[in-house]
């Protein structure tokens, strides 16, 4: 009795609760399924209430649910393809738990465990209906209803002392729901980075098990234990929000560098610049951007005939890689005609610097970035720079303390002001994704126009487009929250050849900011005013450091 109960408790915990995993996250991976038997069609008024009730369950999700769809030719693709994916998935299953396996060789007088036969059988999986969610995200989320009452012929050997224990597992069915995401959707092929795998209830598996030859799931207790505890195991690990995530494509050939934080920029002074002028003397100013930045470069004021001169200006530059970035300093002589003078130039890389502390760097000022070219003997002089970097805050953005913490007087006491609560410099990012439904009367060219702080931002020109896609971010560098402010969006078109009337408005909205600070993020579809149907996709983000 104790051989057997460790034999149990082993098969138990271990071998019976990894196969049931394995075989279940495989199939809803790998696996799309087809009808396992024709049934012979009857009339619904021949059936009693108990054989109705009986049926309800295997009816397809499809004939029940309007949002699921019938994917007949999605079972016949996988029907045809079964023969494939069994092999392809029993290679994954035996690659996966070959080391499972080797972690109870040794133990309990284990000497080996290995699959004597591994195959899925003949009948393909069935997908009872597909339903295709949409979301205001960059990815497509699918939810299939899986059912598979298949034939498999798995075999396990496990070498006991002297015994050979075949454990045989037998009339597997599943039936579960996965949600299915492809995320983010990109311009590479196969158009998506990663494939998200979730549970969206407990899956319902029933299986028998034989050991020498009888069915150890007919012991009292142990079919209800093995069931709950494969649930279980599931459950942890799989059920949503909880995702399995499968890397398709290189993160590194998909990446969009998002904004992580601003650095911010005192140019201080520079000394003993070279003469450039015909009275002996130069009009210097600084230009400065970071690499790999297609946004126009900051400039300080210019001084005129001074080498000498002292700015101590400030300036704010949005980071998206401080491991690689680097400021670039290029310090010109201005003039009134012609090209302007470069005097020097000189690099500071970001990974120098240590987030929240101001750092001051003295720099001799170069020809070119060679700073080793022999040729290169003249002193240029040098600038004095003050840099810090200032990281995002990972919640920021996000309400902290209470949410009536705004500036009123009620029964005699203060409440905390909202520039208190969300006050800092920060950076707001606005994405116009794209717009539905927009149409002009004599043409329909359609791009998007932003409007904030006497600032105006466009997107590219979509040609002969009702349902434009632009995915155009623009940034602002904000002293403060934009608290009760808005921002105005207009949808233009125009025409491509000359004309008297070459624009043409097809819809605008406002957007208050306040709900951007509080929530941190937004993402919504808005209806545009001055169009009938028209829709425009707009997402916005405030982040602090």
């Amino acid at each position: 009795m104790g051989f057997l109960s460790t034999l149990l408790g082993i098969f138990g915990f271990g071998i019976g609760t990894s196969i049931g995993l394995l075989i279940g996250f495989f199939l809803f991976i790998y696996s799309k399924p087809k009808t396992v038997k024709e049934p012979v069609p009857r009339p619904l008024y021949e059936l009693d209430n108990d054989q109705l009730l009986d049926i309800l369950p295997d009816i397809p999700l499809w004939v029940k649910c309007p949002d699921y769809e019938r994917v007949d030719w999605l079972n016949k693709f996988v029907a045809d393809m079964w023969p494939y994916l069994d092999k392809a998935i029993c290679a994954q299953i035996r690659s996966a738990t070959e080391p499972m396996f080797a972690e109870y060789v040794g133990k309990y007088q284990i000497e080996a465990i290995e699959f004597d036969n591994l195959s899925l059988g003949t009948i393909p999986p069935e997908i009872h209906g597909l339903k295709v969610c949409e979301t205001n995200e960059k990815e497509l989320v699918l939810e299939p209803a899986v059912r598979w009452a298949g034939n498999p012929n798995i075999v396990l050997t496990l070498k006991l002392l002297s015994f050979r224990i075949t454990i045989q597992l037998v009339d597997l069915q599943i039936f579960m729901a996965p949600r299915i995401t492809l995320k983010p959707l990109v311009p590479t092929f196969p158009c998506f980075a990663t494939v998200a795998v979730s549970l969206l209830w407990k899956p319902d598996v029933d299986f028998g098990m034989s050991i020498l030859g009888g069915d150890i799931m007919a012991i009292p207790g142990l079919y209800q234990f093995v069931q709950k505890t494969i649930k279980r195991q599931l459950a942890s690990l799989y059920i949503w929000p909880q995702a399995l995530e499968i890397p398709i494509l290189d993160s590194a050939t998909v990446a969009v560098k998002k904004p992580v934080g601003i650095l911010h920029v005192k140019v201080g002074r520079a000394q003993k610049l070279l003469k450039k002028d015909i009275l002996g003397t130069s009009d210097p100013y600084v230009k400065l951007n970071l690499s790999g930045e297609r946004l126009p470069s900051k400039k300080t004021t210019i001084k005129k005939r001074n080498l000498n001169p002292e700015w101590n200006e400030k300036f704010k530059l949005i980071v998206k890689d401080p491991g690689s970035q680097v400021l670039q300093l290029q310090v010109f002589d201005w003039d009134k005609v012609g090209n302007h003078d470069r005097l020097g130039m000189q690099f500071v890389p970001l990974k120098f610097l240590t987030p929240y502390e101001t750092k001051e760097f003295k720099l001799d000022l170069l020809k070119h970035t060679d700073s080793y070219d022999p040729q290169d003997k003249k002193q240029r002089g040098k600038i004095v720079v003050e840099l810090m970097y200032a990281p995002f805050r990972a919640d920021s953005g996000k309400l902290e303390g209470t949410q009536d913490g705004y500036s009123r007087k009620e029964s005699g006491f203060d409440r905390t002001s909202d520039s208190e609560v969300f006050g800092g410099a920060g950076l707001l990012s606005v994405l116009i994704q794209g717009a539905e439904d927009v149409e002009g009367e004599r043409h329909n060219n359609p791009f998007a126009v932003v409007f904030f702080r006497g600032e105006t931002k466009r997107t590219k020109m979509i040609k002969r487009a009702r349902d434009p896609l632009w995915n155009e971010e623009f940034h602002y560098m904000l002293e403060e929250p934009p608290l009760n402010e808005k921002i105005h969006i207009e949808v233009m078109s125009k025409r491509t050849g000359f004309s008297f009337r070459s624009k043409e408005h097809l819809g605008n909205v406002d957007i208050n900011l306040t709900d951007v600070v509080h929530n941190g993020r937004i993402n919504q579809k808005y209806h545009l005013i001055d169009s009938k149907n028209g829709v425009i996709h707009v997402a916005i983000k405030w982040v602090t450091a």
